[in-house]
């Protein structure tokens, strides 16, 4: 068996990482995991036909050449290999996590930190068991500075990836609404989402926290108070800002105890001025000008179709179709009520991993969208179905069926909210707006 220091010699040798024989690049690692419906020992001869230089594989019955390295686990060999490269980094690492707005709020910090140091961040959504190690494995030896996205569906995820990742530093955008039945209710949530303090706090590290949330200051209690600092709209934080309008785009102050400053984002939606307030709370900590700050933020362009705005031939649209659950949805159909426009279009699908409170959440966004000044709804998706001979909209059982309602009829001059869960797939809508 080959032990994990073993492999990290080779590793060094070979700081390429691949689990996708479709990624193999010349001199790489593959990583031969196993999923539900497939076992990927079954490519390992494949991908170093490819170029890899090493399979680590946990079958000996594909070992096909010297190249083929067993382990007693491949995902657990990935894992400690991972684990054991970032103890020998000595950076600060803040690990983020929370409900909503986690990679808008990572590529913020990124983007600020980057005007001073060599920053790494979480590529995409590498943020689970796999994507972890995999970003943790792609951090170089120059990196001064990382950002590492965590996500979870259920409690002590976090403090296993927390195991990997070993921040110095922490944040948690928010807890809301989010993966309801993997977390067993929104107390689930709190808890899973407090693990991050409470390894910060185990391990002296800081915590970075939203005043302005309470469920946020009540997890607290599992940070070292000696060591938080702390964001929001009041003086007595460390950075606190005003916002002056986000229609479309945000602007807005912000003030150190002694400073004031006004600055602009890319970004639409007034609940990202949190998001934006962290970044700027965290680049001050680690001590960047107030000019570095606000360049940070104003080179950041949003293009993950998160709280993305994208003017097309006919409408204005916020792409935001990344993924939603109940809490990002009232925010974004809050936000949509708040901007100024002749017509405003909403189309939103279902929201997934909510479990036994699926319907009732449904309801309620429905609802609230009903309520809401918006000229147009279309609710797309068999939960919120449920409610079209009650509520006021349009109402399709896929995306196939608004698509060819859209092609016959075409919203013009609109401003249109996109926002649903990944799996709804509503980025095939886009190109009809």
């Amino acid at each position: 068996m080959t032990t994990t220091e073993q492999l990290y010699q080779i590793y060094l040798q070979h700081p390429i990482v691949s689990t996708d024989t479709r990624t193999i690049s010349d001199g790489c690692l593959f990583f031969a995991l196993k999923g539900d419906n497939f076992d990927a020992n079954t490519f390992a001869a494949q991908a170093l036909a490819q170029g890899a230089a090493y399979a680590i594989i946990d079958n000996k019955e594909f070992a096909v050449s010297d190249k083929c390295l067993l382990v007693a686990d491949v995902l657990g060999s990935l894992q400690d290999l991972a684990k054991h490269h970032r103890s020998q980094l000595n950076i600060p690492v803040i690990g983020l996590t929370g409900s909503n707005g986690k990679t808008t709020t990572k590529e913020l910090i990124r983007a600020v930190l980057a005007e001073r140091f060599k920053t790494f961040a979480t590529k995409g959504n590498l943020n689970n068991h796999i994507g972890v190690p995999l970003s943790i494995l792609s951090m170089q030896s120059d990196v001064e500075i990382a950002v590492i996205e965590m996500g979870a569906n259920h409690q002590k995820e976090i403090e296993f990836l927390c195991e990997i990742a070993q921040p110095t530093h922490g944040l948690i955008t928010n807890v809301g609404m989010a993966h309801l039945d993997g977390f067993g209710g929104f107390e689930g949530v709190k808890k899973g989402k407090a693990e991050l303090f409470a390894y910060l706090k185990a391990h002296h590290g800081f915590a970075f926290i939203n005043r302005n949330n309470p469920y946020l200051l009540e997890m607290s209690s599992k940070a070292d108070l000696n060591k938080v600092v702390y964001y929001g709209t009041d003086k007595e934080n460390s950075i606190s800002g005003t916002l002056k309008h986000s229609d479309p785009l945000i602007e807005f102050e912000w003030a150190t105890a002694d400073k004031s400053y006004s600055a602009k984002a890319n970004l639409t939606g007034t609940y990202n001025f949190e998001n934006i307030l962290a970044a700027i709370c965290i680049g001050n900590f680690f001590e960047l000008s107030a000019e570095q700050i606000n360049n940070g933020l104003a080179n950041y362009f949003p293009n993950n179709n998160r709280s993305q705005l994208t003017k097309t031939e006919n409408n204005t649209v916020i792409c935001d179709f990344y993924n939603a659950n109940p809490s990002s949805m009232t925010a974004a159909l809050n936000n949509l009520e708040s901007l100024k426009a002749p017509h405003k279009t909403a189309i939103i699908g279902d929201m997934f991993e909510l479990g036994p409170e699926a319907p009732e959440q449904h309801k309620l966004v429905a609802e609230l969208a009903s309520k809401n000044k918006i000229d147009t709804l279309i609710f797309i998706g068999k939960n919120f179905n449920e409610y079209k001979k009650s509520l006021k909209g349009l109402f399709f059982s896929t995306p196939a069926e608004a698509k060819d309602y859209l092609q016959a009829n075409p919203p013009k001059n609109s401003l249109v909210l996109l926002k649903g869960s990944r799996g709804m797939a509503l980025e095939q809508l886009l190109p009809l707006l």
